[in-house]
């Protein structure tokens, strides 16, 4: 009998990546990866004359599409497999990648009238400049009403409705100008396929529930008149499962990939929680680590739970049968590369180059050498805001212990150790609330390739850890999709039994470590509830400060 295979596109932060399995036993036969050539506009436009306020992050779509005509075709390329062999096509994306787009899916960036308007082109996950709009939403307690919107968890400003009331407020003519409003990896299925549809995983982050759908016009309305419409006309299209089919490739992208048309293509997927069926978890007490510039942290329940700071995600969205819950933390590889783009001196630099290592692992190799405790120092992992269980992206970082004698290493490993010491936190207030974690999976670049870390994390929550087998995990869990849709599988379910996969290696806790680990976080707890809870709120008030001072040098630097 003929092999099937799939391929599964990720669509990370700044690049993308593609991979082709055989669907019978999960083998990777090829891999490719793109970056985007735009990357993440955090200054400018790409005319490099449209400045960006703080807090914006934006993304230009063509990239996308580029990722599909570049890599698709490499890892057929690669593999040697015919073509007619290939018989689905899944995509995973972060969630909370919008973009606004006319009827027939142009996205308005797309238009040469709007290049220089910044509110056409896509908001990206790490877009926050829609903090305001997300605290309003608080502060109207409509995601407290069952009647209204019935939310499992406080509404992020990474969402889509604060992004769209960011723009009906500040450039109410594109507003109108939006057709639909659209979720990228839904975007993507549709330029694939022709067929305008959901993921189900993604729109409950737009507000949509199992049992009612959308929040209706009424409620939207109290937020801003022309939000009214929001859920009614913009957000059109069916609402489908992981693993179903979207519809079949069509001839303009059977010819820019070299796959056959009506090629099954699964709906989206957000990468996170695709990541659950790639490692082989089917059942409760269970946390999966998706670690890279952040970290999410999903696990599957029976039952639906309300959680402070964690989300509580509809039955199905993530596994057939489960409800899921979902917690993070919105800076993790990030804090590293802030770091050594910083604080770090030249000499080490110098040092890296002489040993054949680059900057992080040199670091490691110094910070390595340390016991838990040794450099005095303590970190709060907030240099991006907290996302669980605090739920306030208004929250700084933190480095208590530094004296004249610090070195970088030892900097560095505070840093680790502190993201560790979140990770624990959210595990605790997850078992506060009656909820089981017998053991940790991770994935994603970190869990890959960095052992240091990850025994860290062993050690800091004592708890035995074991790392997804598949080189780029959501890649592999996105080509999972495709394989159910195209019928290779009943559901997720049975494909993750067949298919996913761990490594034979797992990292153990050192139980010497764990112990002063358990010292340290207390005393990480500490500062966590004085600084995070409102005891001491010096981290508003400074961004406060700092913000007035910005909007004064701005006047100032205009006169």
């Amino acid at each position: 009998m003929e092999k099937k295979f799939a391929v599964g596109v990720d669509f990370g932060t700044l690049t993308g990546r593609t991979v082709l399995i055989e669907t019978d036993t999960g083998r990777e036969i090829a891999a490719a990866d793109f970056s985007y050539p735009h990357g993440m506009m955090q200054d400018y436009l790409p005319d490099d004359e449209t400045k960006l306020n703080s807090g914006w992050a934006l993304q230009d779509p063509q990239d996308y599409l580029d990722v599909l005509s570049h890599t698709i075709p490499e890892v057929l390329r690669k593999s040697g497999v015919g073509k007619e062999q290939i018989v689905g096509l899944g995509i995973a994306f972060a969630s909370n990648t919008i973009l606004p787009v006319k009827q027939d899916g142009t996205p308005l960036c797309f238009l040469p009238e709007y290049k220089k308007e910044p509110h056409t082109y896509v908001k990206s996950w790490k877009h926050l400049a829609a903090r305001e709009y997300a605290e309003r939403i608080k502060q109207l307690h409509i995601d407290k009403d069952e009647s209204n919107f019935g939310m499992m968890c406080a509404v992020s400003p990474e969402w889509m409705l604060p992004k769209a009331w960011q723009m009906a407020e500040e450039a109410p003519e594109i507003y109108r100008e939006t057709d639909y409003f659209l979720e990228a990896a839904d975007w993507i299925v549709w330029q694939l396929t022709g067929q305008l549809t959901r993921n189900h995983c993604m729109a409950v982050k737009a507000l949509w529930k199992n049992e009612t759908g959308y929040p209706k016009g009424a409620s939207l309305k109290l937020l801003h008149p022309l939000l009214e419409d929001f859920a009614e006309r913009k957000l059109f299209g069916k609402v489908l499962e992981t693993g179903t089919c979207a519809g079949g490739l069509s001839e303009k992208w059977s010819r820019l990939t070299g796959l056959c048309a009506e090629t099954s293509v699964a709906v989206g997927n957000v990468d996170a929680y695709v990541a659950i069926p790639a490692v082989g978890i089917c059942e409760t007490g269970v946390m999966l680590m998706t670690m890279g510039t952040a970290t999410w942290d999903v696990l599957l329940s029976e039952k639906r739970c309300e959680i402070p700071g964690i989300c509580s995600l509809p039955k199905d969205s993530v596994m057939p049968g489960y409800y899921a819950l979902e917690a993070g933390q919105s800076c993790v590889g990030d804090h590293f590369s802030w770091f050594v783009k910083n604080c770090v001196p030249e000499s080490y630099y110098r040092e890296a180059a002489a040993f054949d290592m680059n900057i992080h692992q040199l670091l490691r190799s110094k910070a390595e050498k340390q016991l838990p405790g040794e450099s005095g120092l303590l970190a709060l992992d907030w240099w991006n805001g907290n996302r669980s269980v605090l739920g306030d992206l208004d929250l700084t970082g933190m480095m208590v212990g530094l004296n004249l004698f610090t070195r970088p290493e030892e900097i560095y490993r505070a840093m680790i150790e502190g993201t560790a010491y979140g990770t624990r936190m959210i595990i605790e207030t997850l078992r506060e609330h009656g909820v089981e974690i017998k053991s940790l999976y991770a994935a994603g670049g970190i869990a890959a390739k960095d052992a240091f870390m990850m025994q860290i994390y062993a050690d800091v929550t004592n708890m035995e850890i074991k790392i997804s087998a598949a080189a780029e995990t959501s890649a592999f869990g996105a080509a999972m999709s495709g394989a159910v849709a195209a019928g290779c599988y009943m559901d997720m379910t049975a494909c993750a039994r067949a298919v996913g996969k761990v490594k034979a290696h797992i990292y153990r806790p050192n139980p010497q470590n764990a112990k002063r680990y358990d010292l340290l976080f207390e005393e990480y707890k500490k500062l966590h509830h004085y600084f995070g809870q409102g005891e001491n709120d010096v981290m508003k008030r400074l961004l406060e400060r700092k913000n007035e001072a910005v909007k004064l040098s701005m006047a100032e630097t205009r006169n």
